[in-house]
């Protein structure tokens, strides 16, 4: 059961997190100014805290700063109605994970939760083999027949997000979101150039790829 902190001033804000959240199976927590978030933040244990930036006493961005400093290794969501891309660019800065802005659907939010502590899956997966090539999560390595292939990080987030979801179609926008990042602009064909790359890394031959193929009109499928 992973354990979230929602770091939120506004009491309903607060509740409907918690309730929301608590259905879906999580432990929760909750604080309501930057000091109490700081507090419970380094004394305790979280895999994911959602930290709203505008707080009492210390505001969000203060906060992520002073859990980074603290090698807090706590996921990061900062919650705020701010829409300015440069307040966007700090909050990642400062080491958050993601960035949703108010009002945002429960839905959305959930999304992003799983999405974020999925990589934290991705980390502890172990190894991954297809073919003569092997995935070490745990090392953020990539392996042809016991040989490291130097995959550059985009290269392996790719290939982690291929692998997690095999099988199944995504859109150029989905792996946007798992490489680069929410709220990064990328263009389509910065995305077919990395899996041009990644295909001769992959495959005994790019042109004619066994595991990743491309779905014309929707695409990139991994079969492994």
């Amino acid at each position: 059961m992973a354990r979230i902190l929602i770091v939120e001033d506004e009491a309903d804000i607060a509740m409907a997190l918690q309730r929301d959240l608590k259905a879906e199976g999580y432990d929760t927590g909750v604080a309501r100014d930057g000091d109490e978030a700081l507090r419970r933040a380094t004394g305790e244990r979280w895999d994911l805290i959602l930290l709203d930036v505008m707080l009492p006493r210390k505001d969000g961005f203060e906060v992520c700063r002073q859990i980074r400093r603290a090698r807090i290794k706590s996921r990061v969501i900062l919650l705020t109605a701010r829409t300015q891309e440069a307040e966007r660019v700090l909050g990642l800065e400062l080491g958050a994970d993601d960035y949703v802005t108010k009002p945002f659907s429960p839905r959305e939010l959930r999304a992003r939760i799983k999405a974020v502590l999925r990589r934290d899956e991705d980390q502890s997966a172990g190894i991954y083999r297809f073919d003569d090539c092997e995935v070490d999560f745990d090392r953020g390595e990539l392996r042809r027949a016991g040989r490291p292939v130097d995959a550059t990080p985009l290269e392996f987030k790719l290939l982690a997000a291929f692998i997690r979801r095999r099988g199944k179609v995504l859109s150029r926008g989905q792996l946007i979101e798992e490489a680069w990042g929410h709220g990064v602009f990328v263009t389509e064909r910065a995305v077919d150039y990395h899996i041009i790359n990644l295909r001769r890394k992959i495959e005994r031959v790019p042109g004619e790829p066994r595991y990743l193929h491309s779905v014309r009109g929707l695409g990139y499928r991994f079969d492994g």
